[in-house]
């Protein structure tokens, strides 16, 4: 029933919600926001309202797919880090990987950087992760 929907969802509505991942800095907020987005697109392909008492673990099964919006999103913003890191000489992009900004930060609670993504994903820290982006076969 929904097969053309959903391959209408992958092919072209998926992209458009990808696009530029890479340079996001995901909080929690954003990523609970992704994850409704794609549940609330399988549930609009299946029919299936949010007042119907149907888990989203039912919605994926329906629907034959895994959410992998979040995953997608983070294994794009890990391969552009690897491949920025990987980048010979200094650029700027690196700088602002690492954090190296002049002058003094503003006051209160800092707020969550690009790296620190990286930092949670890995579960390495920044100098680690370089290292090991380094050598590509790891």
């Amino acid at each position: 029933m929904g097969y053309l929907y959903l391959f209408t969802f992958l092919r072209l509505v998926w992209p458009v919600a990808t696009y530029g991942c890479e340079s996001l800095t995901l909080r929690k907020n954003e990523e609970t926001r992704l994850d409704a987005f794609e549940m609330k697109r399988l549930r609009k392909i299946l029919r299936v309202s949010r007042t119907a008492k149907k888990t989203n673990e039912w919605i994926v099964n329906k629907a034959g797919v895994k959410r992998e919006l979040l995953d997608t999103v983070e294994a794009r913003k890990l391969a552009y880090y690897g491949h920025t890191t990987r980048k010979q000489g200094s650029c700027l992009e690196k700088e602002i990987m690492r954090g190296i900004m002049p002058g003094a930060r503003r006051r209160g609670m800092p707020r969550t950087a690009w790296v620190d993504n990286i930092k949670t994903w890995t579960g390495l820290s920044v100098e680690e992760s370089m290292r090991m982006t380094e050598d590509r076969d790891k």
